[in-house]
């Protein structure tokens, strides 16, 4: 009996002896072996999709498949290289099996060969897959190059995207993108690599791909948003922290013709295109409007410098042109502090907050770590040492506001990607950077001498500036004393 079961083994081993007789052939058998028990172990992460730690989806999705593929590949090339090299050394080639089923070895050759093959597919076919879908999950994009992504990944956290999967906007449906985006996304992966990609990571995206295709599957410019109300808060430099708030309604608009933001710039059958002249799109020195009526007028800057657009790029106005910072905006020291007053994770009630908080978040910091010791031991420093009596008796408030306040930095500066304060402009708006002004302000003049005008009620209402207690709120219900 033990002879044939003896028999037996050998003739069932003997495929693999006949491929795996070089070394080439034999690394890639361990390789694809090895591969496949890992994959066994790990099924059930493969299965969800995801991983929640970022070098475990490297090794799930992305170092598992290589390595099972390349060993695929490595067996067939030593066979090649085993035959090439006793042809080159004047050898006789090596006996084949007999191509008949009547024979055991044969027969057991192709047994083999057809069960290797059924598993390899159905495993390469799952690891495919899964690791095209990591390749495209939150965490690959936004942790497993932590370092480099990070400014945008923290910002994203805390945008109203965030809950938004990464490749939704940046690569959106259809084969033709999805490959675009895999090309570029290699010669990131070799920039990460060799430590060559810019700091910080430039802006605009020239070849983002156009709104209507991403941004306007779930957003219609066109249906109509009426108008919105807006309450910003706003905190004094002075010991009382005095707050006072600004109340406006937004003339939103949309599909009601060309009337408020929306229907203005991107109502039916109305094309806005301009020419940009700095690679940041902050600059505009010649704008062309064709209305709803087929009418085309062209602005151009006062201080222009040269006919437009001859000598620069023309651009199509879309969706990123105002809202440019949609999942990654960041906020300015002054009014991040406010924000964060209002909200209570500074207190309102240490005297100076504001100021204190302010010139803290201004200083500069070489490195995440500095900032992480610097800020909160400034923070705390400076109640401990102006107001002694206060520290004393309200440290724990003080120190989780200073952690408040490292929060903010944290959120909006990252030294070692060298994004500093208002690194990347936010066009939204016209109070840190020029946002709507860049063609609102009555320097952008057509032929004919009209202009693009800078009313403040073309856009929005102001119903409250810097008020104590506006009424509005008080009113309409809003007002959070009462």
């Amino acid at each position: 009996m033990k002879l044939i079961s003896d028999s037996r083994f050998q003739r069932w081993l003997s495929p693999l002896v006949h491929l795996a007789h070089n070394w080439i052939s034999r690394i890639g058998i361990f390789l694809v072996t090895a591969a496949t028990i890992f994959w066994i172990f790990l099924l059930p992460t493969t299965m969800r999709g995801h991983a929640s730690n970022p070098y475990m989806g490297l090794l799930t999705y992305m170092a598992l498949p290589g390595a099972f593929f390349l060993g695929l590949g490595l067996i067939p090339l030593g066979i090649w290289w085993s035959k090439r090299r006793r042809r080159l050394a004047g050898l006789e080639p090596e006996p084949t099996l007999p191509l008949n089923f009547a024979n055991p070895a044969f027969r057991s050759m192709a047994v083999f060969i057809i069960i290797a093959s059924f598993a390899n597919v159905i495993i390469g076919a799952q690891f495919t897959y899964s690791a095209v879908t990591y390749m495209e999950s939150v965490s690959f994009c936004g942790l497993t190059c932590h370092v480099v992504m990070k400014p945008e990944f923290t910002a994203y956290q805390n945008s109203a995207h965030s809950r938004v999967e990464c490749v939704t906007c940046h690569i959106g449906a259809g084969a033709d993108w999805f490959v675009r985006s895999k090309i570029s996304g290699i010669r990131q992966v070799f920039a990460v690599i060799g430590n060559y990609h810019p700091r910080p990571i430039p802006t605009p995206v020239h070849n983002l791909r156009p709104a209507r295709e991403t941004c306007e599957t779930c957003h219609w410019p066109q249906r109509y948003g009426g108008d919105r109300l807006k309450v910003i808060p706003k905190f004094a430099e002075d010991e009382a922290n005095t707050n006072s708030k600004t109340v406006m309604l937004l003339h939103v608009g949309g599909g009601n013709g060309a009337k408020g933001i929306h229907g203005t710039h991107m109502g039916p059958n109305i094309r806005i295109r301009y020419a940009p002249a700095d690679d940041k799109r902050q600059t505009i020195p010649w704008v062309e409007l064709r209305n709803a009526a087929g009418k085309v007028t062209e602005y151009t800057s006062t201080d222009a410098k040269a006919a437009m657009p001859g000598s620069l790029a023309v651009r199509e106005m879309d969706c990123m042109d105002c809202h440019n910072r949609p999942a990654h905006s960041y906020e300015m020291p002054d009014g991040a502090v406010d924000r964060a007053l209002a909200a209570g994770d500074v207190s309102p009630a240490l005297p100076f907050a504001k100021k204190t908080s302010a010139a803290i978040l201004k200083a500069t910091y070489p490195t995440e770590a500095a900032a992480e010791a610097g800020i909160p031991a400034a923070f705390e420093a400076f109640y401990k040492e102006k107001y002694p009596d206060l520290y004393a008796k309200s440290r724990q408030d003080i120190q989780n506001s200073g952690k408040g306040v490292l929060g903010i930095f944290k959120r909006n500066v990252f030294p070692e990607m060298k994004v500093t304060w208002g690194a990347y402009p936010n066009n939204i708006g016209h109070n840190d950077f020029p946002g709507c002004f860049r063609c609102h302000d009555e320097q952008h003049v057509s032929k004919a001498g009209a202009k693009i005008t800078q009313d403040c009620g073309t856009c929005h209402t102001m119903l409250a500036v810097e008020e104590a207690a506006p009424k509005i709120l008080s009113d309409l219900g809003l007002d959070k004393k009462k």
